[in-house]
């Protein structure tokens, strides 16, 4: 018998297509109206908060076309959750003004495909890259303000072409080829692959997200021409949309474009803070060896690394309450206050330290960014190829502010910074950048606490002498206690810009470096020769 690739299962996820009675909406009175969007909104925004179950996630679009009006898309650790939210749904006036008109029910899964060693020796037996990839695949984020793509497929069964029937390799080397067309679209398309075999009436769901719907089209077009799809796939019925914040169902209802941009900054749901997965920043799903769904959309993936998907940066919601009340916004309960938890805490406690020796520890205008930053013994010019080609893509996100090389004056490995306006898109663009050649770590990922120490932007004519003084300071770091290793690194596109790459035992050893009368020294004399004052920038 041919052999079946392993698969590890992880959130639930429930498609439910709804489209309105228009007739009966512009009849009711205004009075049942005011009702059902006040329900209707308590009700999604409950959703997006995960309100209802320890993790998860929730979004509402709007659907083009006759086949719906809304969708709604949940993501839940067990069918159960998934199923009181259809229930709790149907008890909103909202409910009484529309009709299911179509709905998917599937599982996000990894398989084979994506590494043998993970399903073979367990989860640590792959690389921290690999490992954030599989997690974001099992547990997926739904971007903010982005058009969406769904449809389900299958894999042909026909006399001519049996995806069955080939084996295990042949299966394998169609997805690596079929992933390789997905990976010209990372950045540009984030995308959710969920079996429901045993389910639903095809095999996958495919979800496709993206801030430009013709991309979503052109990617879906260029795999048609991939034998795994043109031999093999099989298509249900497309359905497209765009995501917009519970708080403009009113003005969807009244016909206004949505979103309409008047929701609260920071993402849909309340407060802008999310609750996904018991605290934890997962990557976005990617792309490449599927499970045997045959796509390799947006992220593109192999066994040497991981893949993020789309870069969009935060978008989290408030955790709120927990429990299935409150739904009506008569109920009882209150809104969540939403929070970031003890990782923001330590960075707030890092950066008052700083500011108490006079350390500036943000970007000019006060906001925080954050960054990710990878090692790479690969040839300093062959990484700045490929780095060069994933910047491109990260230049469609408004969170996006720069990713680099730097090369190391003192170390044989170069570093490659990718700075963000929020943590969880510097965490997706890790998945991204852990497929570059030749990545030997994660900065943060080293034992002790890591710090990226400063970025400097030298005046030129002062450049040598910076140097020159960081390598005094270097001297002294060598006999600090608690000092591992320090690197002056320098951009490759720009002389004047650089990073100093620290390793420290623990965070009270940085510092007391910081706190230094060399280290004030040298900062007081770094005001002459640098064009900025120098910033920390916060690891994500």
């Amino acid at each position: 018998m041919v052999e079946a690739p392993q698969t590890d299962e992880g959130w639930f996820s429930l498609h439910d297509f709804r489209s309105i009675d228009w007739d009966a909406w512009r009849d009711a009175p205004e009075r049942e109206r005011r009702r059902a969007i006040e329900e209707g909104e308590a009700f999604l925004k409950r959703r997006e908060q995960v309100a209802d179950a320890e993790a998860g996630d929730s979004g509402l679009f709007s659907v083009l076309g006759h086949k719906a009006d809304l969708l709604f898309v949940h993501f839940r650790p067990t069918l159960d959750d998934l199923s009181a939210i259809e229930r709790r749904f149907e008890d909103t006036a909202l409910a009484n003004f529309t009709e299911r008109t179509s709905s998917y029910v599937s599982v996000t899964e990894v398989s084979g495909y994506v590494s043998d060693a993970y399903f073979e020796e367990g989860r640590e037996a792959v690389d921290a890259g690999l490992r954030r990839y599989i997690e974001g695949k099992l547990k997926p984020e739904i971007p903010d303000d982005e058009y969406v793509c769904f449809y389900p497929m299958s894999k042909r069964r026909g006399e001519e072409y049996n995806w069955y029937d080939l084996d295990f390799e042949d299966r394998a080397d169609l997805m690596a080829d079929h992933g390789e067309v997905g990976k010209q679209y990372a950045g540009k398309i984030k995308q959710v692959i969920a079996s429901s075999v045993g389910f639903d009436s095809h095999e996958w769901g495919v979800t496709l997200f993206g801030s430009d719907p013709t991309d979503i089209k052109d990617i879906v077009y260029e795999m048609r021409f991939d034998p795994a799809s043109s031999r093999y796939g099989e298509f249900g019925d497309f359905y497209v949309g765009r995501r917009f914040p519970p708080v403009d169902l009113g003005a969807y209802l009244a016909g206004e474009t949505v979103p309409t941009g008047d929701a609260a900054e920071g993402g849909h749901g309340e407060g802008g803070h999310h609750a996904h997965a018991e605290g934890d920043h997962h990557t976005h799903g990617g792309g490449g060896h599927h499970a045997d769904d045959g796509h390799g959309h947006g992220e593109g993936h192999d066994h040497s690394g991981a893949a993020g998907g789309s870069a969009h940066g935060d978008h989290p919601h408030g955790e709120g309450d927990t429990g299935g009340d409150g739904d009506h916004p008569h109920a009882g309960g209150g809104r969540g206050e939403g929070g970031s938890g003890g990782t923001d805490d330590a960075d707030a406690e890092i950066r008052g330290e700083l500011a108490d020796l006079d350390i500036y520890a943000g970007k000019p205008h006060g906001e925080d960014v954050y960054a990710t930053v990878l090692y790479s013994e690969a040839d300093v010019d062959e990484l700045f190829d490929e780095v060069e080609g994933l910047r491109g893509n990260f230049d469609h996100y408004g969170t996006h502010v720069k990713t680099a090389v730097y090369e190391g004056r003192h170390t044989d490995r170069a570093a490659v910074v990718s700075v963000w306006d929020t943590a969880s898109a510097a965490e997706t663009a890790a998945g991204f950048l852990s497929e570059l050649p030749e990545v030997v770590g994660r900065a943060g990922e080293e034992s002790g606490f890591g710090t990226m120490g400063m970025f400097y932007t030298t005046k030129s004519e002062h450049r040598q002498d910076f140097v020159d003084t960081f390598d005094g300071v270097e001297d002294l770091l060598s006999d600090m206690e608690g000092h591992l290793e320090t690197d002056l690194m320098v951009n490759v596109e720009d002389d004047d810009d650089m990073f100093i790459a620290s390793q420290w035992e623990a965070k009270d050893d940085a510092m007391a470096f910081f706190g230094s009368d060399e280290f004030r020294e040298t900062v007081q004399w770094g005001r002459e020769v640098l064009a900025d004052r120098p910033r920390h920038v916060f690891l994500a």
